[in-house]
C-alpha cells in the first residue's frame, strides 16, 4: 500500500520526530530507544521520517541521520524544516548546510518552511533561496507548514520555477477544522497535506464513533484514527518506543470502508 508524494512512491504514513532527542535543547538520555524506534519503522515499510532544525535544537535530524544508515538513501523520504528566523537567503544555504551534515545526507526529499513569518516578503527570500537549492541538488521538493490559504497563495505566486509540493498542519479527528478550508485548497492546486499531531496526544481513542468503528473492524482506535486521515492526508504520528510504533504500523495495510469514514466525519 503506497501513496505518492513529489512523484515519489512512498509509505501510506510517516514517523515523525518532534520531542525525539529533546525538546527545545538537546537530550540524549533516550537516544538508543529512539533510533531503534526510527529503525523499527523503516524496516516495518515505513519510507517517510519528518524532522526539523528545530526539535532538539538538531539532535533530532542527528538521530535521524543515525537511524537511516544502512538503508538504501534512495528508498527514504526525508522531511526536514527551515526556522521562520533563517528564511533570509545566506541564513537559510546555512541552516540547510547545517540540517544536511546532521541528516548524514546530500539532500533532503522535502524542506519546509516551518512556520509562516510575520513578514511575508521573507517567505519569498526564503522560497528563492530554496528555488536555487532544488537546482544546485541539495533538495528535490519545496513545501511549507502551518500555512493558511492565503499564506498558501503567496507562497504559490512567490515561486518561479517549482511547484508547492506540500502543506503540513495540525490535523487530526480531535482538530478537524483543515477540512473546511486547508485541504480543499491544497486539493485544488494539487497540494500534498502532510499531517502532524495526528493522533491528538492519544485523545483520538476516547472517541465514541472511532471506538465503535474500531470493534466492527478488529484495529484499535489509534489505528482507525490515522487510518481515516490517510484519505487526504499524510499522518507523520511519533512513535519513540517500539511498542507505541507497532500498534501505529497497524494501520497500514486496509481501509475504511465509505460508510465507516462518512460516520467518523460526520461525528
Amino acid at each position: 500500500m503506497y501513496r505518492e508524494l513529489c512523484g515519489r512512491k512512498i509509505s501510506p504514513l510517516g514517523v515523525g520526530t518532534w520531542k525525539m532527542g529533546g525538546g527545545d535543547a538537546p537530550d540524549r538520555r533516550h537516544d538508543a530507544e529512539e533510533i531503534a524506534a526510527l529503525k523499527l519503522a523503516l524496516e516495518a515499510g515505513v519510507t517517510v521520517v519528518d524532522t526539523a532544525e528545530m526539535y532538539g535544537a538538531g539532535h533530532a535530524e542527528e538521530l535521524v541521520g543515525k537511524a537511516i544508515e544502512g538503508f538504501p538513501r534512495e528508498d527514504l523520504f526525508l522531511i526536514s524544516k527551515v526556522l521562520p528566523r533563517n528564511l533570509k537567503r545566506a541564513d537559510l544555504k546555512k541552516a540547510l548546510h547545517q540540517s544536511l551534515k546532521r541528516l548524514g545526507t546530500e539532500y533532503i526529499d522535502l524542506y519546509l518552511i516551518h512556520w509562516p513569518p510575520a513578514d511575508l516578503a521573507l517567505v519569498a527570500e526564503g522560497l528563492a533561496a530554496m528555488e536555487e537549492e532544488v537546482a544546485r541538488g541539495a533538495i528535490r521538493s519545496i513545501g511549507v507548514s502551518n500555512f493558511d490559504t492565503k499564506e498558501m497563495e503567496f507562497a504559490l505566486e512567490s515561486l518561479k520555477r517549482t511547484e508547492l509540493a506540500a502543506n503540513q498542519i495540525e490535523y487530526s479527528l480531535v482538530e478537524t477544522s483543515p477540512e473546511r478550508d486547508v485541504i480543499p485548497f491544497c486539493e485544488k492546486n494539487k497540494i500534498a497535506v502532510i499531517a502532524y499531531t495526528p493522533l491528538a496526544d492519544g485523545k483520538v481513542a476516547n472517541i465514541p464513533v472511532v471506538q465503535k468503528v474500531a470493534k466492527s473492524v478488529d484495529h484499535t482506535p489509534i489505528q482507525v484514527a490515522l487510518n481515516y486521515l490517510m484519505r487526504r492526508s499524510l499522518p507523520i504520528p511519533k512513535a519513540s518506543k517500539p511498542s507505541h510504533l507497532r500498534e501505529i504500523l497497524g494501520a497500514m495495510g486496509w481501509e475504511l470502508s465509505e460508510k465507516e469514514y462518512a460516520a467518523i466525519r460526520s461525528q
